[in-house]
């Protein structure tokens, strides 16, 4: 793969101009898409083999007609101190509100509080419901516009009125915060490589691949239903994965010019082993996100097939745009150890020209791994230790999925939520809806009513509304309003006390009862997803573990990694409860409302930070293997690879760290909690797995953590990954262009 790799770079270098245009016609083309593409419509939430999910499919057949996708709104309203809703001016304002409501164009029906039964038992608080014959991202904005106009006549009036439901659901801001993650990252970039253009090429080569990443997914985002998170999550891991690509080529190659070779050969040789870890790391974090498939449910895999296209665009993006731009900045990019006029010649601490060759002064990476390997033991102890600790809250944990009651109090939805709660209860806000198939009953009303009355005499029931039949007469909904808040346990005790109950009904009357709703259904997705990740795990880590056996040709090198991968999502889990469940530092994370996890997150993070974790891993790791296939004893070969891959992991580390805690300030709950997880799992990653459990691991296994069983060593293709060939050639005196028998795939 080297030898391949190295051509494509010095290939990409000397017909850069045709490279170059290439990537900019890509991007055009993906930017007309987007912009040409109709809106997406609302992301298809379908989880297959659910009991919710079954519910919903008997719904839509048995009761044809009913826009069981249409948004739906509720205007909450709530009288000024000391009145009623139901006094007379109180009740003109609501009742005018209402009328004009109803003459909204794509509005289905909207249901009078004062004929429904919508008033709250002290008479301060009532809402109107509204359907809609569309989702909510199709509504048109003059029908959000009419929602909001109506709603404020009604403020005129003295009422206080708020908002809920999906119908003002609006694309998720990142806000400012994701710019300075971009900006740290270029501050970083400065200072690792001395000098601007050097720094810029990561930030532009990454930007370009998420802009491709990003546009194709808007473009197609309608035909195959994309959320809009799905093109946060692209983004997020498109940008920390692009510049850290870039980064490990870029260094390299000024590692190579460091070393006296001309610019097109340091740009193949850059690629040809750079780039060999670049393949393999990003193939680690393909798997990783393609796998969230066996999950089966069908948004979490568009998620991730999504963003592993992104990363694949950057893998290629770094291949071949990066030698490209290379060739183009020619000597404005200099030299390892040296900078540009303006930050000075030559970083402190590096080799000067007439430094002897032999004893440049030691970095701080080579002083560190140094350490390690001569204390081990007490370094693996303290490091498993504290990520112990930091995991004990992850025992504590809570998953559901995010509602209304998790978006900040200056949104007018969660003021809704918190109106309707003092009004009608918690409950209220997440109510439960039992479908009672009777096909099978001899008399199915006698079924209604005694699925209606098994649960009237259950705990931690608050209202049960009367059957509601279909036209066939063979089909009814109850509606159930629990006395605790959605996302809480005693909910989902409820919604499987309901199915226990169920199961005795059916054995008596042939009566299937089913629990379906947007409560019941994220109790489903948690428990879904809780069967899915033992399975995941097993399969991504077993796909990568087996990459990682070809790459570093070990047994050891590759279980140790895994090991310590767990290690650290588990102590970013525990910081996860810690923060979003407990509240710790809730208010510096602008968490406003604590409470489950989101139950996708474990999975997610398993996924992701699986595939990230890699990438420090073959980067860093390689080089040691490198400088041990080179000669050098197994204590000698880590500090050799700290010494060279110490500085450029840990400035790639906090770029992807920067790039993800920049997604914190975003205003969807979910996009902030999966900012603050990965970024807190590649600290833990980075910091403690591989730059301090990884060098004592390796330091006490000593020639032990390379062996390879000798029948699996001549089975496993030679990927070539140190760039063993491109040395042989030049040994021999021939190019790799040369030197047919060096070609390995």
């Amino acid at each position: 793969m080297a030898t391949f790799l190295y051509k494509l770079g010095r290939l990409a270098f000397r017909r850069r101009h045709f490279v170059a245009l290439i990537w900019v016609a890509l991007l055009t083309l993906a930017g007309v898409g987007a912009a040409s593409a109709p809106p997406a419509g609302n992301s298809s939430f379908s989880i297959p083999g659910t009991e919710a999910q079954k519910a919903f499919d008997l719904l839509e057949q048995r009761f044809p007609g009913a826009s069981a996708d249409g948004a739906t709104a509720r205007v909450v309203f709530k009288a000024p101190s000391g009145e009623k809703m139901t006094d007379a001016g109180n009740k003109a304002a609501v009742e005018k509100t209402v009328d004009e409501l109803a003459d909204g164009s794509e509005v289905a029906s909207v249901a009078d509080p004062y004929t429904g039964n919508a008033v709250s038992k002290d008479g301060t608080i009532a809402y109107a419901s509204v359907k809609y014959d569309v989702s909510g991202m199709e509504l048109e904005e003059t029908t959000k516009d009419a929602l909001e106009d109506a709603a404020e006549q009604a403020r005129d009036a003295g009422l206080t009125v708020e908002i809920g439901g999906d119908a003002l659901q609006a694309v998720p801001e990142t806000g400012a915060t994701e710019v300075i993650g971009i900006a740290v990252a270029a501050v970083v970039l400065v200072i690792t490589f001395g000098s601007l253009v050097a720094a810029g090429l990561p930030l532009l080569t990454a930007l370009i691949g998420v802009g491709i990443g990003v546009s194709s997914i808007t473009a197609l985002a309608s035909a195959l239903e994309l959320g809009s998170t799905t093109s946060i999550l692209a983004m997020m891991i498109g940008l920390a994965v692009g510049i850290d690509y870039a980064l490990f080529i870029v260094s390299r190659y000024r590692a190579e010019l460091a070393e006296g070779r001309e610019r097109e050969e340091a740009a193949g040789r850059a690629v040809g082993t750079a780039g060999s870890a670049v393949v393999f790391a990003g193939l680690t974090v393909v798997i990783a996100l393609v796998g969230l498939a066996v999950v089966n449910i069908p948004m979490l895999t568009k998620m991730g097939v999504a963003a592993a296209g992104t990363v694949a665009i950057a893998v290629l993006i770094a291949l071949t745009m990066i030698p490209a731009l290379l060739g183009y900045a020619g000597r404005r990019v200099k030299p390892a150890g040296a900078k540009g006029k303006r930050l000075g010649r030559f970083r402190k601490g590096e080799p000067k020209p007439d430094q002897p060759a032999g004893q440049p002064k030691a970095n701080l990476g080579t002083r560190w791994a140094s350490f390690v390997v001569r204390r081990p033991l007490a370094v693996l102890l303290l490091g498993v230790i504290g990520l112990g600790a930091a995991a004990v809250p992850a025992a504590s944990l809570e998953l559901g999925l995010p509602d209304d009651g998790s978006q900040p109090t200056s949104t007018t939805q969660r003021r809704a939520y918190d109106l309707l709660s003092e009004g009608f209860g918690p409950g209220f806000n997440g109510p439960l809806m039992v479908v009672v198939d009777a096909k099978g009953s001899d008399v199915p009303k006698d079924a209604f009513d005694d699925v209606a009355g098994e649960i009237k005499g259950l705990d931690g029931v608050v209202a049960v509304t009367p059957p509601a039949p279909n036209k066939g007469g063979d089909t009814a909904t109850i509606t159930v309003v629990p006395d605790s808040k959605p996302s809480s346990v005693q909910t989902e005790d409820l919604v499987h006390a309901i199915r226990d109950a169920g199961g005795d009904i059916e054995a008596k009357t042939g009566a299937e009862t089913l629990v379906t709703g947007s409560t019941a259904m994220n109790i489903d997705v948690s428990q879904k997803l809780n069967d899915a990740l033992v399975p995941y795990l097993v399969l991504v880590v077993g796909l990568a573990f087996l990459l990682l056996i070809v790459v570093f040709r070990s047994i050891l090198v590759p279980l140790k990694a895994a090991l310590g991968f767990l290690l650290s999502v588990m102590a970013a889990l525990g910081a996860v409860v810690a923060v979003f469940q407990w509240g710790w530092l809730s208010g510096l994370m602008g968490v406003e409302e604590t409470g489950p996890v989101m139950s996708m997150m474990p999975i997610f993070m398993v996924g992701v930070v699986f595939g990230l974790a890699m990438d420090y891993e073959v980067f860093l790791v390689t080089r040691m293997r490198e400088a041990y296939v080179h000669g050098e004893k197994p204590n000698q070969a880590v500090v050799t690879g700290f010494k060279h891959g110490a500085r450029v992991v840990t400035a790639a580390a906090v770029i992807m760290m920067a790039v993800f805690a920049g997604f914190i300030g975003s205003s969807e709950s979910m996009v902030k909690m999966i900012g603050f997880g990965l970024a807190i799992a590649v600290f833990f990653d980075a910091f403690v797995v591989r730059m301090a459990i990884v060098p004592a691991v390796l330091a006490l296994l000593g020639k032990k953590a390379w062996w390879l069983p000798k029948w699996l060593d001549r089975a496993l293709p030679n990927v070539d990954v140190e760039g063993e060939g491109l040395r042989t050639a030049a040994e021999r005196g021939t190019g790799p262009d040369e030197d047919r028998e060096l070609v390995r795939v």
